[in-house]
């Protein structure tokens, strides 16, 4: 595994190299599906993007929690929490990958 993170500039330079848009185009393009990826989760809307997976915001309960190094009760606010649920396309990638030491490039 590596300590490698995808980042926007990652992103953006994936697609100038594959549709062939300007830099600063495809780095506007990401800047503009994050965006709009990130309003429609905070309106409350759930995302699915096709073999991918979907992202949905869930409201939690408070709840009684405990502190693990005192074991003292304390109560955890309510909250707002996002939730990634994977594809079945994009989880079988990830096992084929894994299993068989391929790139994980190449058809579904």
């Amino acid at each position: 595994m590596t300590d490698t993170t995808v980042t926007r500039a990652h992103l953006a330079e994936a697609v100038y190299q594959e549709v062939g848009l300007s830099r600063n185009d495809s780095a506007q393009l990401v800047d503009v599906v994050l965006e709009e990826i990130g309003q429609a989760l905070i309106s409350g809307e759930m995302v699915k993007l096709s073999s991918f997976g979907s992202f949905q915001v869930r409201s939690k309960a408070e709840r009684i929690g405990r502190n693990p190094k005192t074991g003292e009760e304390v109560p955890i606010s309510p909250r707002r929490v996002l939730v990634f649920r994977a594809s079945h396309v994009l989880k079988d990638k990830v096992n084929r990958t894994r299993k068989g030491g391929a790139s994980g490039h190449g058809a579904a």
